[in-house]
């Protein structure tokens, strides 16, 4: 298990950002701080959170707005998830340097990004053609290179490459897709928001070393729908 979080990490992390001349590393160290106040404690998830240039996921016009603590227009009808929701969503995943992990909903490529530094490898879709290419091109240009963004269907999620040891929706679809679930490896774990409107919710399942699923609930979300190809 990983350590718990020190409350001296985003002093810290604002002190090597400033050192290196980033001009958000104030406002990131902050960002970290709330999280690991709303109960985030993975020490990893935190750091790689702290050491993520969000700022550079989001829209030029709205970059001075990167840092707080909601989510924010990216265009397309989609958004990038609020910090918190990235990182706890992160921390239920439990990624792994050994996982290879399915996002499904590449949006601006942030949360591939955190995914990217805790894992092996990222396989990453997008429905959205704009915001694939868009994601393609910023992951690309900042060194993720074990990121590979298809633009595609979700729903079918990426059959060539599975299993998955890990799989993450950043859409709500109405129930999780049988698909997906067949996707996951025994003894992986996906995390995603189901539901529609406002009554959605954001799930685990854990499918244990003999197929079967642990289901659960961890929090009430408010996600953009999952949309299927052609809609």
């Amino acid at each position: 298990m990983r350590a718990a979080v020190s409350w001296a990490m985003p002093l810290l992390l604002i002190a090597e950002g400033l050192a290196a001349g980033d001009p958000f590393a104030r406002e990131r160290g902050q960002m970290v701080e709330l999280i690991a106040s709303r109960g985030v404690r993975d020490r990893e998830v935190l750091r790689v959170m702290g050491a993520t240039p969000r700022h550079l996921f989001v829209p030029a016009a709205i970059r001075a707005l990167a840092y707080i603590d909601r989510p924010l227009p990216i265009g397309w009808d989609a958004t990038i998830s609020q910090p918190y929701i990235v990182a706890l969503m992160t921390e239920l995943l439990r990624p792994e340097k050994k996982c290879r992990v399915l996002e499904i909903g590449t949006g601006s490529g942030y949360q591939a990004a955190v995914l990217a530094q805790l894992s092996e490898k990222v396989y990453s879709m997008e429905i959205v053609p704009e915001l694939a290419a868009s994601a393609r091109e910023t992951l690309g240009r900042l060194g993720y290179a074990n990121v590979t963004v298809r633009q595609g269907d979700g729903y079918k999620g990426w059959p060539e490459e599975a299993p998955f040891d890990r799989i993450i929706l950043t859409a709500a679809p109405p129930e999780v897709p049988r698909t997906l679930i067949d996707q996951l490896s025994r003894g992986g774990r996906l995390v995603a928001p189901e539901g529609s409107g406002f009554e959605q919710e954001l799930v685990l399942i854990e499918k244990r070393a003999d197929g079967s699923l642990r289901r659960s609930s961890k929090a009430a979300v408010t996600f953009v729908p999952m949309r299927p190809g052609g809609k």
